[in-house]
């Protein structure tokens, strides 16, 4: 059986459904949603340099605050999450998206 809206639904069900079972295990579950990021992942794809170029502009174009985000920045938020300073963070979405999520509001 196929399922097109699997994925999707399964990323936003089973965190808090993993954060719930684990906690008792002393297991903190959160996630981290990232937005449009400044990689060259999407360069080893085949498509022209200037087809990718006016991708990030649109994606800039629609970005809050009119940048893409460096993997650094997600890194650091996973360091957080990582960190005793999230201990009292559990079964949370955080948004390092720059924004992103408010375009569907």
């Amino acid at each position: 059986m196929r399922c097109a809206n699997c994925v999707p639904t399964l990323a936003f069900t089973l965190p808090p459904a993993l954060a719930a079972e684990l906690i008792g295990r002393g297991i903190r579950v959160n996630t981290i949603t990232i937005g449009p990021m400044a990689t060259r992942l999407l360069a080893r794809s085949g498509t022209s340099q200037a087809i990718l170029d006016s991708q990030d502009v649109a994606r800039i174009g629609r970005s809050p605050v009119k940048r893409l985000g460096h993997p650094e920045e997600v890194a650091n938020v996973a360091l957080f999450l990582a960190s005793g300073d999230s201990s009292f963070v559990v079964g949370s979405e955080i948004a390092a998206d720059g924004g992103w999520l408010l375009n569907t509001m």
